[in-house]
């Protein structure tokens, strides 16, 4: 059974430190050319690739990732 991943992350709460970025096997993660708030430039997802691991959001120091499994 196949599962689809969502990543939702709290963009103004991200200090950008890019822990999350790394533990991605899919590459999904990356850093905003945008900034929040704080002046930081958070992480985000750039494509659809996301497999619900959760890998990113048990790595994330702050907790400001949530990740959402679809089965398919």
């Amino acid at each position: 059974m196949a599962i689809k991943g969502a990543i939702v992350f709290d963009v103004e709460h991200c200090k950008g430190c890019g822990v999350c970025i790394p533990t991605c096997p899919n590459q999904v993660i990356a850093f905003s050319k945008n900034v929040n708030n704080k002046g930081y430039n958070y992480a985000e997802a750039v494509n659809d690739n996301c497999i619900g691991c959760t890998s990113c959001a048990m790595v994330c120091p702050d907790g400001v990732i949530t990740v959402y499994k679809v089965k398919l």
